[in-house]
């Protein structure tokens, strides 16, 4: 039941991406062209999401455990450290140069076209060298 669950929650996901126009760099990009040919439409997109994630997550949270799990995982860290900053940053200029976040590519990746693949394929090894590097310091401390 539970990847049943997680097959039609990434379907719906992957619709709405396609749908919004989030799996175009194209378009992307032009959100964040603001002194040339910007295209706002994508202001509505993210705004319909927080319109229905907000009440959804104050209604699910009220339960006292999800229906397929016996706790929630949430973030347990509140603070702002410089491992934040630097992804947050990182994931910006990766969106910003190349019109595509996470969300965007994996279901571009269907489309078969070689920028979400390669796109993907990169954000993969930076990951990989990530938790390589993290490893690493770990043993060493």
């Amino acid at each position: 039941m539970v990847l049943l669950s997680a097959l039609l929650i990434g379907l719906v996901f992957g619709a709405g991406i396609a749908v919004s126009g989030m799996a175009n760099p194209a378009k992307v990009l032009n959100f964040f062209d603001i002194a040339g040919a910007w295209d706002p439409s994508l202001a509505f997109v993210m705004g319909g999401a927080l319109a229905v994630a907000l009440p959804g997550y104050r209604l699910v949270l009220r339960r006292p455990a999800p229906v397929l799990a016996l706790r929630f995982h949430l973030p347990e860290r509140r603070d702002i450290d410089p491992a934040l900053v630097g992804g947050s940053a990182l994931f910006g200029l990766g969106w910003g140069l190349s019109g595509f976040c996470p969300g965007g590519a994996i279901p571009a990746i269907g489309l078969i076209h070689p920028e979400p693949v390669l796109f993907s394929a990169t954000m993969a090894a930076g990951i990989a060298i990530v938790k390589t590097g993290q490893r690493v310091r770990r043993r060493c401390t």
